[in-house]
């Protein structure tokens, strides 16, 4: 039985992939910070259907004698390295600690891998926003970066670290530069799930306005159940790599309004205020990735549509607060 860790297990993408792998017949562990198990019904609510069924080792990615002590104690053939700050916003307000935890981390836990299981395949998150101020449209794996952001700039440090690794010490290491990808399960400070939540808290009547910032940034958004699946097929190849993981398809906050609304049958310029304040230092307009090394080399395609994904949030956050319709 393959044994995988995922930091960040927690989280969106962490709870998805979790359940991948114990679909496909893995022990799971996860590396979770002390005061997490302290709070399971916050903290763990993505995963509290398999909490059961995965084994969780509390731990600490801005300490290297942590990370060793759970490495060793593991022995992971596979690490999916998810954790991260990865609100970009807040990335402007705390800078110092986003790229301590960010950077420190990631580089932590690639030296444990190469000192106690150098044979592992590793995983790390890496970030469409690392290409920031885009040189190109589609970007791709040879795009340069052009970070605008303490967030983008510790991914790109991540992605060289993984890269380092890999070239240095023959360390399986691949990077997954993956657009932005969303679900019921976002974090409510992400724009889209505020807009969702928003949107089904008009419909029952709990508010009548949602704040936002930039409505003219233009995403790639896709679906995280479909992102996780990209991951574990990077580490299945037999040679490590480097891939852009995205829908191809561009889409405005604005568009994203216009449809979460409309599934309801309201229309979002009646509600949707611009408030400046909530505007980026330093914006990245528009990002639309190009994913063909993703499909010709791991067979990858994402399944859910932008307006399938609009629909899953929407109606789940519809439950949430208390309607069905």
């Amino acid at each position: 039985m393959k044994q995988a860790l995922i930091t960040g297990i927690t989280g969106q993408d962490g709870s998805y992939l979790a359940e991948l792998l114990l679909e496909k017949g893995y022990r799971v562990f996860g590396l979770i910070r002390r005061v997490a198990s302290e709070d399971k019904l916050h903290r763990m609510s993505r995963i509290l259907d398999i909490v059961d069924d995965i084994e969780l080792i509390p731990g600490s990615l801005e300490s290297y004698p942590s990370i060793y002590r759970v490495i060793s104690a593991i022995k992971p053939d596979e690490v999916y390295h998810l954790a991260a700050q990865s609100f970009v916003s807040y990335s402007f307000e705390d800078e110092f600690s986003t790229f301590h935890s960010n950077v420190n981390g990631t580089h932590y836990i690639l030296s444990a891998l190469k000192e106690i299981v150098p044979d592992v395949r590793f995983y790390f998150a890496a970030s469409s926003e690392m290409f920031g101020k885009v040189r190109e449209v589609p970007q791709n794996e040879l795009t340069p970066f052009h970070p605008r952001s303490i967030y983008a700039i510790s991914k790109v440090v991540g992605f060289d670290l993984t890269r380092n690794y890999r070239e240095a010490y023959n360390l399986f290491a691949c990077n997954g530069i993956l657009y932005n990808h969303e679900s019921p399960r976002r974090g409510f400070e992400f724009v889209t799930r505020k807009i969702t939540y928003h949107a089904a808290r008009i419909k029952a009547g709990l508010t009548d306005r949602l704040e936002l910032g930039n409505l003219d940034a233009k995403r790639d958004w896709g679906h995280a159940k479909d992102y996780v699946k990209a991951m574990w097929l990077m580490l299945q190849q037999d040679t490590p790599d480097d891939y852009v993981v995205c829908s191809g398809e561009t889409h405005s906050v604005r568009e994203f309004c216009e449809k979460a609304f409309g599934f309801l049958g309201m229309d979002s310029s009646d509600f949707v205020v611009l408030n400046k304040d909530l505007f980026r230092p330093a914006e990245v307009d528009v990002l639309l990735g190009d994913c063909s090394k993703a499909k010709a080399r791991l067979g990858w395609e994402p399944d859910v549509s932008f307006d399938g994904l609009i629909e899953d949030m929407v109606t789940k956050d519809l439950e949430a607060v208390g309607r069905t319709d």
